[in-house]
């Protein structure tokens, strides 16, 4: 079976962020040069339980390919069940296991960056996943630890489980999101281990991206909160430009808000409100901009608002 990941090149990849990265926003960083995407973070409770917003959570766009979804989990029978049944869903390439989300409630349930601060577990977790899995790909997304920066037994715990890679976010759970970044200790990981790894973390555009990837010698770049509101940042990199016309901009956020009323109807009007709070920053008019489509749930009316504003 040919591979459908190629680690010659640095690669590309989404971040899975909850309430951002569902199928439209996927489907808008793909065309412009994503290599892989990864689905929201999924609770394998709610996947076992076939809850319908979950099943909907993890449809594709048949442009995502490869496709992985990450699940998250804390006991092994649940997180093999959970397996099983992504087994049978066509078009998903990869079972990436998320070890490290410091959100309270996923932390507090033993999920997430929970894991890292019991490498026994995260081992039985993830060897759960692999073990199971008929898919293409395991992977895991950890962080740098709980409280210490343990890279080296992370990295070295992954590995021993048979992924195929690993993400790594350069903060431990409790520097969250404001910590500095550790790209000494992504790099510290990626020379402690002989699969490849992607950074994560405070990448935002195409000169940082650059900057890690030399710096840490890893095999890729993992981008979630930085391509909020770019999604063009993939386009750059990929193309090894810094500039993107306000045409471009525009012609992105008018497909993104068609793809996001089109897979989830009426409601999308009202979704993508957050989204635009993103788009419209630097943009002079910004506030009354944002003022009156926080006020807007017409699809028709909200279309025209950003044919306007952009």
């Amino acid at each position: 079976m040919k591979k459908k990941l190629d680690f010659s090149q640095p690669l590309m990849v989404l971040a899975p962020l909850a309430g951002y990265t569902d199928l439209p926003f996927r489907t808008v960083v793909k065309k412009f040069g994503a290599d892989l995407t990864i689905s929201e973070m999924i609770s394998s409770n709610a996947l076992v339980y076939k809850s319908e917003k979950t099943l909907k959570m993890i449809e594709k766009s048949p442009s995502e390919d490869p496709y992985f979804v990450q699940i998250a989990g804390n006991k092994p029978e649940l997180v093999r069940d959970a397996v099983l049944l992504l087994n049978d869903i066509e078009g998903i390439d990869g079972i990436d296991l998320n070890c490290g989300c410091p959100a309270p409630k996923v932390f507090n349930h033993g999920s997430g960056s929970n894991l890292l601060g019991d490498l026994n577990k995260l081992e039985e977790i993830l060897s759960t996943v692999k073990k199971y899995s008929k898919k293409q790909y395991t992977s895991a997304k950890v962080r740098l630890g709980v409280n210490e920066k343990i890279p080296v037994e992370i990295g070295k715990a992954v590995e021993a489980c048979g992924v195929d890679f690993v993400s790594v976010h350069g903060r431990t759970r409790a520097g969250k999101y404001k910590a500095p970044v550790d790209y000494d200790a992504i790099k510290t990981m990626k020379e402690a281990v002989s699969i490849p790894v992607i950074a994560n973390g405070d990448i935002k555009d195409f000169a940082k991206a650059k900057e890690v990837l030399e710096y840490t010698k890893a095999n890729g770049v993992m981008i979630g909160r930085g391509a909020i509101g770019k999604p063009w940042v993939f386009y750059q990199l990929k193309h090894g430009i810094e500039d993107i016309s306000d045409e471009k901009k525009k012609e992105i956020i008018l497909e993104h808000y068609d793809a996001v009323i089109k897979f989830h109807g009426e409601h999308g009007a009202i979704m993508f409100r957050k989204l635009l709070h993103s788009y419209s920053k630097g943009y002079q008019g910004a506030n009354e901009f944002r003022d009156i489509i926080n006020r807007i749930s017409d699809i028709k009316i909200m279309r025209d608002m950003i044919e306007n504003f952009f």
